[in-house]
C-alpha cells in the first residue's frame, strides 16, 4: 500500500487566507484520499474553518504562528522578517525537514521563491529555479516555462529549462517523450539572439533520450499546442502569460457584450447555453491553477493569490501528482545525462525577488 502524500500548506498566504485553502484542500481530499495536510499558520483562524470539514480535519495537523508574509513584502524584507517564523517558511521547512512532500502557498510570488531557494537549495548544476505553468491548448495543454522565476537565460539554463519541463511534461501530459520548442521570434534558424540559437544547437546536439527537441516555436504556436514543453526565458515567459490571460478576459467581455446587445442575442445564448458552458470550462483559470517552481531540492507550488476553493484545490492536486510520480527523481535523472561532462556552473543572475546577500544556509 502506497504511503499518503503529505502536503505542506501555506494557510496564511493569498488573498483569503484559510477562508479559501481549507475548502480547497477538503475538495482535493475527495479526488485523492491517499493525503495527509499540514496547516501553517494562525491556529484561532483556522480551526473554525477545519471544524467544517471532519474528513479533512482527521487527515490534517495545525502548527500555530502569527507571523505571515503579506503580498506586498518585498522578497528581501519577508526573508528577514519571516524567515524561521512566519507560516510560508514554516511550510517549506516542512519540506527540507522531510515531514511534508509538497508545499502548496498562494502568497508573494518572490517572496516564496527567495524563501523556497534559501531554505531548499537548487539541485546540482542549477544555478536557478524557474516557475513552470500549465497552458491550455487547442489541442489540450502545454507546459511553459520560465514565467517569471527569473529574468534572462544563457544557452545552457535553456537547456535546462527543457530537461526540467519535460520531466514534468511526462506527469502531467502522460507523454513518454514530450516534443519540446524554444520561444522565438521566428521559426527560422538564422532569427533570435544569440543565447537563445546556440541553446537550440546545444538540444539538437546533446539529443537526449527524453526529450523530442522540434525546434522554435513563436508566441501564436502556445495556443495551438503545437509543441508539449514552451521554454523561454522569465521576462519574455511572464509578459506571454499575462497578455493570455488578458486577452482571455478581453474576449470574454466582448462575447458577453456581443449576446446582450437585443433580444435576438439573448435567444442565441440562452440556444447554445450548453456551448457556452464547455467555452467557460476551458477558459476558466481555476482548472489549470498551480505554477510549479523546477530546480529546487523539493515541490513548491504557487497558487494564485486570488484562488477560489475550486482553483486552491487544483493547485493541490498538481502538487499531488508531482510528488506521487517522483517529479524530483526524475529531473536529476534527466539532468544527469545532460550535465554528465560538464563542472557545475557558477552562480550568475539572480532569481526573481532574490535578495543580494541572501544566505544559502537553512
Amino acid at each position: 500500500m502506497m504511503q499518503p502524500v503529505r502536503i505542506a500548506l501555506d494557510a496564511m498566504g493569498g488573498d483569503f487566507g484559510p477562508e479559501m485553502l481549507v475548502p480547497g484542500a477538503a475538495r482535493a481530499l475527495e479526488r485523492r484520499p491517499d493525503m495527509k495536510f499540514a496547516f501553517f499558520g494562525d491556529e484561532a483562524l483556522i480551526r473554525p474553518h477545519l471544524d467544517a470539514f471532519p474528513k479533512l480535519k482527521t487527515a490534517s495537523t495545525v502548527q500555530h504562528t502569527d507571523v505571515a508574509v503579506r503580498m506586498d513584502d518585498k522578497p528581501s524584507q519577508a526573508l528577514r522578517a519571516g524567515r524561521r517564523t512566519s507560516s510560508m517558511w514554516l511550510a517549506i521547512d516542512a519540506v527540507r525537514k522531510n515531514e511534508a512532500d509538497v508545499v502548496v502557498s498562494a502568497g508573494n510570488t518572490g517572496a516564496l521563491m527567495a524563501m523556497a531557494k534559501t531554505c531548499l537549495h537548487t539541485m546540482p548544476q542549477i544555478d536557478r529555479p524557474a516557475l513552470a505553468a500549465i497552458w491550455p491548448t487547442i489541442r489540450g495543454r502545454t507546459i511553459v516555462l520560465d514565467v517569471g522565476a527569473s529574468i534572462g537565460a544563457d544557452a545552457q539554463h535553456l537547456v535546462d529549462l527543457a530537461i526540467m519541463g519535460s520531466a514534468m511534461a511526462r506527469i502531467v501530459l502522460a507523454v513518454e517523450r514530450p516534443s519540446v520548442g524554444l520561444l522565438n521570434i521566428g521559426v527560422e534558424e538564422v532569427k533570435g539572439i544569440e543565447e537563445v540559437k546556440k541553446a537550440s544547437r546545444l538540444l539538437r546536439e546533446t539529443a537526449l533520450p527524453n526529450l523530442d527537441y522540434l525546434g522554435f516555436v513563436e508566441g501564436g504556436d502556445i495556443g495551438k499546442g503545437t509543441v508539449d514543453v514552451v521554454v523561454t526565458e522569465g521576462f519574455t515567459g511572464n509578459i506571454a502569460l499575462k497578455t493570455a490571460e488578458g486577452t482571455a478576459k478581453q474576449m470574454g467581455y466582448y462575447l458577453r457584450e456581443a449576446l446582450s446587445q437585443d433580444i435576438m442575442s439573448k435567444i442565441g445564448y440562452f440556444l447554445a447555453r450548453r456551448a457556452f458552458a464547455a467555452l467557460k470550462g476551458k477558459m476558466d483559470p481555476r482548472n489549470l491553477n498551480g505554477g510549479v517552481f523546477l530546480g529546487l531540492n523539493g515541490v513548491v507550488i504557487k497558487s494564485h493569490g486570488g484562488s477560489d476553493a475550486v482553483g486552491t484545490a487544483g493547485a493541490i492536486e498538481i502538487g499531488y501528482d508531482m510528488a506521487r510520480h517522483e517529479l524530483l527523481g526524475r529531473i536529476r535523472a534527466s539532468l544527469a545525462l545532460s550535465h554528465q561532462d560538464r563542472p557545475a556552473a557558477p552562480p550568475k543572475l539572480r532569481a526573481m525577488g532574490e535578495p543580494e546577500n541572501t544566505s544559502t544556509g537553512s
